[in-house]
């Protein structure tokens, strides 16, 4: 049980970050003349992650002696495990690299709205891989949301400030192999959680362990040669590091947000971090806003709350008998 104050603080923080990462994101690959490597920052955001989760287990085991002893039982001694938190981190990577091309090619407001289609993927992965079941309404909603999104994404609107080469088809297309990961990433980290009683901070730190792999191979694939002539952190500004940081912390923090507060509280605040990043790109990117926009915008945030609505429980829901049936059920005493 946690107060109404403490659920409005994680509210807020949850959607400054959403909104201030996409708009920072945008702004460091669209402005910034030293254009730095998105692999780079992708694996520096794992290694925060991991120091961030070894310092939780510090706090949750208690002392460094307990920390040492849990790292090395599941960690170093279960090689299946790390096997296992492999296959969410290569899913991971290729999200998070998605999300950096995907807002170098969309104004951070669309990208914003249209992201919104992890809902229905996940739901969708809920299904097929938990048996999970969803509500008439729920698939209302999503097929609203798809809708919405294909509104925004009919006369997607123009940055008068963006002076870059841009291609809205590769940004759609980045952001549709983003929301299909992010959906199965999600679902499959939940399962694995679910199927042991092993600590949350420990499951981190075994995926971002393979993520730290998985993401340095990235950066020497992708931009190897580059990184080794003008060095790994070429072209890394105070806006870069702000987007790593963010991108390091709001992972984490939606963990605590999803335990102490519930979906229509998110929903609340994917609603708000789409009309803070519609405000900040038309100050920033002169985002000019059309009605299809506006429309579709509307419909994805009203789809996100439905969505949220706690569903119905009906199995508790008894018949009420009638005095026949009482009589019944009296002779059969």
């Amino acid at each position: 049980s946690v107060s109404v104050i403490f659920k409005i603080y994680c509210l807020t923080v949850m959607t400054l970050i959403a909104a201030t990462y996409t708009v920072a994101l945008r702004y460091t690959r669209t402005v910034s003349s030293d254009l730095y490597f998105s692999t780079t920052a992708v694996c520096l955001a794992e290694v925060i992650k991991l120091l961030l989760s070894l310092l939780m287990l510090v706090r949750e085991t208690g002392d460094l002696g307990r920390c040492r002893t849990a790292v090395v039982s599941h960690i170093f001694r279960s090689p299946k495990e790390l096997l296992k938190l492999s296959v969410p981190s290569v899913v991971y990577a290729v999200q998070n690299n998605m999300a950096f091309v995907a807002l170098s090619n969309l104004d951070a407001a669309v990208y914003q709205v249209t992201y919104q289609l992890k809902i229905p993927c996940t739901a969708l992965c809920m299904v097929l891989m938990l048996s999970r079941s969803l509500s008439r309404l729920q698939w209302f909603s999503v097929f609203m949301l798809c809708g919405g999104v294909t509104l925004v994404q009919w006369t997607p609107p123009q940055s008068t400030k963006v002076q870059v080469e841009q291609n809205p088809f590769l940004g759609f297309m980045a952001i549709a192999v983003a929301v299909l990961c992010s959906g199965f990433a999600g679902v499959y980290f939940e399962k694995v959680l679910k199927s042991s009683d092993t600590s949350l901070w420990i499951r981190n730190i075994q995926m971002y362990l393979s993520g730290i792999v998985v993401t340095l191979i990235g950066v020497f694939m992708t931009d190897g040669a580059q990184v080794l002539e003008k060095g790994f952190f070429y072209g890394y500004t105070p806006w870069v590091c702000l987007v790593v940081f963010l991108a390091s912390v709001g992972g984490m923090y939606t963990s605590v947000v999803v335990k102490y507060t519930d979906n229509i509280m998110k929903g609340f605040s994917a609603a708000a971090a789409i009309v803070l990043s519609t405000v900040a790109s038309v100050v920033l990117f002169g985002l000019q806003i059309t009605t299809t926009f506006i429309t579709g915008a509307l419909l994805v945030c009203v789809s996100i709350y439905t969505y949220g609505l706690p569903k119905q429980d009906t199995s508790k829901v008894l018949k009420p008998s009638t005095d026949r049936e009482d009589t019944q059920k009296l002779i059969g005493v």
